[in-house]
């Protein structure tokens, strides 16, 4: 990737860098639980404080979600949500904001199954900044991560408390935007995150890129996330989200809870 390929990943880190300020970065399910729901959700998120959207497409299979990540992508599948569809959700939320960043996260076989080129082609026209795609390991980066990086776009990879020192510059080698830690060792929403435990993790971490790195997993509340972007450059919250928005709650109660996670993260 090219300076002159510098996406709205790097600019919100080096903005918020400058100001000394951690980053919240807010994830929720793509089309759950119907796709207008779900729009008015991802379009409150940056007045809410959201400094990164993670937005998740659904998938049948997803094996490193948990129960409430997973209820999550069989609504919007019910609902009809699609990656097309997702896509769409980008450029609808482009047409209002073009600043605040977009990572899609998922899994490889849908974007398979619509074509790598044309995948990364209608991606960057839609707005998207980068992708977190969880099964495929450094070892396949020329299927998606290099060509991602091609098209301009970060690729985010996943570090969790087994990538160890062997592993981690390989882990490191193509990631762009940002390191995302998983604070827990298991699936999304089980366990929780410890500050004590992360803060030598991330240090490790830190000590091996310029990246900015930002943790995830097990963050369910105000204080979780303030705890958390003490240690580290951000904080990532998903399943505390998404489980509000599958008991129901109306998209301003859902952005009252997201707006109480972003003041307690930039407390930090």
């Amino acid at each position: 990737m090219t300076a002159a390929q510098e996406t709205r990943i790097d600019r919100t880190f080096a903005r918020l860098r400058e100001a000394g300020r951690k980053a919240f970065v807010a994830y929720v399910m793509a089309g759950d639980p119907d796709y207008d729901t779900a729009l008015e959700i991802v379009r409150g998120l940056p007045a809410a404080g959201v400094d990164v959207i993670e937005l998740g497409f659904p998938f049948t299979d997803p094996m490193a979600d948990g129960p409430t990540i997973q209820l999550a992508g069989q609504r919007a599948l019910a609902a009809g949500q699609t990656l097309a569809r997702t896509l769409e959700m980008v450029r609808d939320f482009r047409s209002g904001d073009d600043t605040t960043p977009i990572v899609l996260m998922g899994y490889y076989n849908p974007i398979y199954i619509y074509g790598v080129d044309r995948f990364l082609a209608d991606a960057k026209t839609a707005g998207v900044d980068g992708l977190i795609v969880v099964d495929l390991p450094p070892e396949e980066d020329a299927e998606l991560c290099l060509p991602a990086l091609e098209a301009g776009l970060n690729f985010i990879r996943l570090a969790t408390p087994t990538t160890d020192d062997a592993r981690l510059p390989k882990v490191l080698q193509n990631t762009s935007g940002f390191v995302y830690y998983v604070s827990i060792t298991g699936i999304t929403g089980a366990g929780a995150a410890s500050a004590g435990e992360v803060a030598p993790e991330v240090a490790r971490i830190k000590a091996k890129t310029d990246l900015p790195v930002c943790v995830g997993f097990g963050i369910r509340s105000p204080e979780d996330a303030e705890a958390i972007a003490r240690v580290a450059d951000g904080a990532v919250v998903g399943s505390a989200i998404v489980r509000r928005i599958g008991d129901g709650e109306r998209p301003e109660q859902v952005l009252d809870f997201v707006r109480s996670l972003a003041e307690g993260v930039h407390r930090a």
